[in-house]
């Protein structure tokens, strides 16, 4: 930072008015008198002079604001380049379960601690493609992945439970898998973790998504709680979802108690910790 003589010089520069600069600065019209004659003395040399009332700069004066203020500039351009040094970047992308419903808070204390942060809600299939082509740094997803190919660390487990309005037959009860068939199934895009999870369970039963009555493929959340609310259809997700749904109940499958991780995943030896930590704020 320079110093305040300089800055003080350099508006009554611009001025040519020791009491605009004094209102300028917020300080005293002497006070800015006292500034110039330090800088004289500093300099040997008289910076303004009166001539006729009127105050004009010395030849000093001007080479002095000349070379003060290519100084000024260089110190703005430097503490530019230093903000932006102390500026920590990160790139994360959720699925988007986990991106509306998880770790909204975590990305809200990343903008605040100073990062620059670059968050992408996607499904699992394009997430797992960004972390390839190496445009994202580390991403949370709940879909299945093959562990092989990266490096991976278990964030929490969370449980996948079926949805349905507070007037369905099914709700808040525990029902048979086949009971499941004769619904309006109202499922996420494909790609989506969700529904690559729900359509594995329907495997292991020897059921498919065309065993159902009718299917809506929806990629929104939000449209599909509207369509459940009014007892359009049923819907499997996570718990943590509808956790502030009032009007939308629950429902479990006998037997059938479906648990699923959401991990935190990246490319091989790219210290997965230390993204993690970054997240999470640790």
């Amino acid at each position: 930072m320079l110093d305040y003589k300089i800055n003080t010089f350099l508006t009554l520069c611009k001025t040519m008015n020791y009491r605009i600069t004094a209102e300028r600065l917020n300080m005293s019209q002497p006070s800015v008198t006292q500034h110039i004659h330090l800088l004289e003395d500093y300099y040997q040399t008289k910076l303004f002079i009166y001539d006729k009332k009127q105050l004009y700069k010395t030849d000093a004066a001007i080479l002095l604001e000349k070379q003060l203020s290519i100084i000024l500039n260089n110190e703005e351009e430097l503490e530019k380049k230093l903000k932006q040094a102390n500026l920590k970047s990160i790139r994360i992308g959720a699925t988007k379960t986990i991106g509306n419903y998880v770790i909204n808070n975590q990305i809200k204390k990343l903008i605040k601690n100073n990062y620059s942060v670059t968050f992408i809600i996607d499904n699992t299939k394009n997430l797992l493609q960004k972390v390839d082509n190496n445009e994202l740094d580390i991403v949370l997803i709940e879909g299945v992945f093959d562990k092989t190919e990266y490096d991976y660390k278990l964030y929490r487990k969370e449980n996948f439970i079926g949805f349905c309005s507070l007037e369905h037959p099914f709700a808040n009860k525990k029902i048979n898998f086949e009971e499941l068939f004769d619904q309006n199934l109202i499922i996420r895009e494909e790609g989506s973790g969700t529904r690559f999870i729900f359509e594995q369970e329907l495997l292991k039963k020897n059921y498919s998504i065309n065993s159902f009555n009718s299917v809506n493929c929806i990629s929104a959340f939000e449209i599909i709680k509207d369509l459940i609310k009014d007892n359009l259809g049923i819907t499997f997700a996570y718990k943590s979802i509808m956790k502030d749904s009032d009007d939308i109940a629950s429902f479990e499958l006998i037997n059938n108690k479906i648990v699923r991780e959401f991990n935190f995943v990246c490319l091989k030896s790219t210290n997965i910790d230390e993204k993690i930590n970054i997240i999470l704020n640790k």
